[in-house]
């Protein structure tokens, strides 16, 4: 049988395959040896840590990264000044700004005001609850000193402190007497002919009443002296 080509390139050719055979053959007879992976986070040759995050990331594509990609568009992304909102806005638009500005502001202030006021209010009414709860105690000191049981005495000092503690947040007392009568203050119990009076005048006061302020927590139950 004629051979083509040069018999030389055939023996070299087949001896090739056969070296292949052979390679093949021993790395399926070999076993195959395991993967370690080294997870440790410090390099044990230079003693540098290590940042696998930053590895990983290295190794990407940036290509493949749509999130890196998209920032640096945003980040090359010029807007021009004249293409800017405050370059559009002409004088009759800004002077409606200008005047909801100050709109809003003045709404502030109101607000502001409301709440303090509200706020000294609720102070206000918290005195008064405390001072409404207090008077029946003050009338029972009022009673015993007329029959002469806070004369003198550890009482009697107590009693003291008590009515200056409360002056200090406002209570006033009701009870003067040869005043005119006025019924926003004074409750008038009796009514008595007077020989020397020209107009209804408190002669004697029953209760004593109080007023925190401007504002009257209890009238003064009165016996009034009437023109004859």
């Amino acid at each position: 049988m004629p051979h083509h080509g040069n018999e030389e390139e055939h023996g070299a050719s087949g001896d090739r395959r056969d070296d292949e055979r052979r390679d093949a053959a021993n790395q399926e007879s070999e076993p195959q040896k395991p993967v370690i992976h080294d997870n440790r986070k410090v390099d044990p040759k230079t003693g540098q840590a290590r940042h696998p995050d930053q590895e990983r990331a290295a190794g990407e594509s940036d290509a493949g990264d749509a999130l890196s990609q998209a920032e640096d568009i945003l980040n090359s992304v010029d807007v021009p000044a004249a293409e800017s909102v405050a370059q559009g806005v002409n004088a009759g638009e800004a002077e409606e700004l200008k005047n909801d500005l100050r709109r809003l502001q003045a709404e502030y202030v109101n607000y502001r005001k409301r709440v303090e006021r509200d706020r000294a209010v609720a102070g206000e009414m918290a005195v008064i609850g405390v001072l409404n709860a207090l008077l029946p105690v003050l009338d029972d000191v009022d009673a015993a000193r007329q029959h002469g049981d806070l004369a003198d005495g550890p009482f009697a000092a107590i009693a003291a402190k008590l009515e200056s503690a409360l002056k200090t947040y406002g209570l006033m007392r009701i009870d003067e007497t040869g005043v005119e009568f006025d019924p926003t203050i004074h409750e008038a119990l009796i009514q008595q002919p007077g020989p020397d009076v020209e107009t209804d005048t408190v002669s004697q006061v029953l209760r004593s009443g109080y007023k925190s302020g401007d504002r009257v927590l209890r009238a003064a139950q009165v016996i009034v002296a009437v023109p004859a």
